[in-house]
């Protein structure tokens, strides 16, 4: 008798084991949002850091909205931001020099913080080389770094 109340009950704690606990802890992670106070970006001063080849690269911009200035390798480049909702935008250059920056780029901001922001880029319509990167708000104003 002493055995089937013994296994009687380690089998309600298998079955608690098994399906009842891995539930919850799904359920746990389903209600968790990331926050995304995008706003706080559309208008600024930012940099962007990035490995290219084995050197770290820097570049800065002020984003006014709609439109976005960026200093990378002392040239000057101008694009045209054309926001999808609150936290995705196309990102599209002013001047384009050859047939790859004639492409727009897609951008969709992942998460934020209090001063940068995650985001995910691709090529408009190939998702397939999406990329992320973190973007850093140095300023509230329109004003560029004296160095960069």
């Amino acid at each position: 008798m002493e055995l089937l109340k013994f296994l009687k009950t380690l089998t309600k704690f298998h079955f608690l084991n098994k399906y009842i606990t891995p539930f919850f802890i799904l359920l746990s992670y389903s209600c968790y949002n990331v926050e995304r106070n995008c706003s706080n970006f559309k208008f600024g001063t930012f940099k962007y850091e990035r490995i290219i080849g084995d050197k770290l690269s820097t570049s800065f911009f002020i984003r006014d909205n709609d439109i976005e200035i960026e200093y990378f390798n002392n040239k000057i480049d101008t694009s045209i931001i054309n926001w999808v909702n609150e936290c995705e935008f196309v990102l599209k250059k002013l001047n384009p020099i050859n047939n790859l920056e004639k492409k727009p780029i897609s951008i969709k901001i992942i998460s934020t913080h209090k001063d940068s922001y995650i985001f995910e880029f691709s090529l408009v319509g190939d998702n397939t080389k999406r990329q992320r990167g973190k973007i850093i708000k140095i300023s509230e104003g329109l004003d560029m770094p004296s160095k960069f």
